[in-house]
């Protein structure tokens, strides 16, 4: 899958960056870029799933959105038993 990119300047430490270099030369990382890019789409990540998890608690909070809930599972209830009993038979 192609995706598009963008060159962006950032500013890191010296010191930061020489262990990137560092690492690079000797075949740890394939470059200082892949490093970068391997570094931000980790922290995206963890930036994401701490989003999702506070929206999940704010709905926790949310008289509404719970009760729906409660009625989805209840209503489902009786085929997610189904499918539960179909895959312990086999």
């Amino acid at each position: 899958m192609s995706q598009s990119v963008k060159n962006y300047t950032f500013s890191l430490p010296i010191d930061l960056l020489d262990k990137l270099k560092d690492y690079s030369r000797e075949g740890q990382i394939p470059s200082v870029n892949a490093a970068v890019k391997e570094a931000l789409t980790t922290y995206v990540t963890k930036m994401e799933k701490q989003n999702l998890n506070k929206k999940m608690q704010e709905a926790a909070e949310d008289p509404l959105f719970m009760q729906d809930l409660n009625t989805a599972m209840t209503d489902f209830s009786y085929s997610d038993f189904e499918a539960v009993e179909g895959n312990e038979k086999k």
